[in-house]
């Protein structure tokens, strides 16, 4: 049973580190954004009515510091996947693990179906021994 829990454990980590760069990669996607917000800074968006609304730089600042935002945001939860994998490898951390594996199930597809199955083995008794092994031998 050990054995079987320690060959899951190995994959799920696997999957960490994939998932982890889908995420890293969909995370660069508010560069659009923040390049419109740049644009419409220095001047390269073409406007219709000057006197219309709001100055155009209030809409610039918003677009970069949101877009900049949401791209730290996710290359952060990114890194603390991949961080989450290599502690599932070695079977250190099992809370942080846990707690990764719950952010990651508010992301669909992908983060939902891995966050779910982290969380349904951590929560096994046999795994919770092994992390409590590997706590003590380090």
């Amino acid at each position: 049973m050990a054995n079987d829990d320690s060959k899951n454990l190995d994959l799920l980590s696997t999957f960490h580190y994939v998932v982890a760069g889908i995420t890293a990669l969909f995370s660069c996607m508010p560069f659009i954004h923040v390049f419109i917000g740049i644009a419409t800074l220095t001047g390269k968006v073409i406007t219709c009515d000057k006197n219309a609304g709001p100055p155009e730089a209030l809409f610039g600042w918003l677009f970069i510091i949101m877009g900049s935002v949401f791209i730290l945001l996710g290359w952060s939860l990114a890194v603390c996947m991949f961080i989450a994998g290599k502690k599932l490898k070695s079977r250190k951390s099992r809370m942080f693990c846990v707690v990764i594996a719950a952010i990651e199930c508010m992301f669909m597809p992908f983060g939902t179906v891995l966050g779910v199955f982290t969380l349904i083995l951590l929560n096994k008794d046999s795994v919770k021994e092994l992390f409590a092994q590997s706590e003590t031998t380090n």
